[in-house]
């Protein structure tokens, strides 16, 4: 995600939902925190993995569904907490309400912007474990390298290079070759 700016005042939902269209920003125990626009390098792998996630569930008939920022992902009411994780998977219809998910996904992607990387490698990593995500997964161009936190099984923190195949560990046979989006990148 891009650099995160903080604006110290507690926000409500409905001050949130107030902000203009165009706003980029998540909220973090009712702070506010604007962001910026994502690079080229970025949306690059970002499109890449949301073709292969939902090319999977559409292959496979399943049920669930793939979202990218911006959408919405209200992870608690009080002290309100909303983030848009770059990729998600929710399969959990319930918790959809046509402006967001209500609740934890069940799959995260983040995609390290250079701004703020402690971002996602230790607030984001914190709050979605314990609001109930199944997966997260951080991909660092930078660094070159994803780590994957499969809450669900214990598995914290293992870190695999941009050549690596990568298995979605809420899927059976769900594989991510990262060596195909990394020559993507260097086009």
């Amino acid at each position: 995600m891009p650099t995160l700016r903080p604006q110290f005042q507690i926000i409500t939902l409905e001050q949130y939902e107030a902000l203009p269209e165009d706003t980029r920003a998540e909220v973090f125990d009712g702070q506010i925190y604007y962001m910026s626009s994502p690079s080229q390098e970025h949306q690059t792998i970002s499109m890449e993995l949301s073709t292969i996630l939902n090319t999977y569930i559409k292959k496979n008939q399943g049920s669930c569904r793939v979202f990218h920022a911006p959408f919405d992902v209200k992870l608690n009411d009080t002290p309100l907490t909303i983030v848009q994780p770059d990729l998600m998977i929710v399969c959990d219809k319930d918790k959809l309400d046509g402006k967001r998910c209500n609740g934890a996904p069940d799959f995260i992607i983040e995609i390290v912007s250079p701004g703020n990387p402690a971002d996602d490698y230790i607030r984001k990593l914190y709050y979605y474990k314990n609001a109930g995500v199944r997966e997260y997964w951080i991909a660092d161009p930078r660094r070159k390298i994803v780590t994957v936190n499969y809450f669900e099984g214990d598995v914290l923190n293992i870190q695999y290079s941009f050549e690596s195949t990568i298995k979605v560990n809420i899927y059976e046979d769900l594989y991510i070759n990262f060596a195909e989006i990394s020559e993507l990148l260097s086009m």
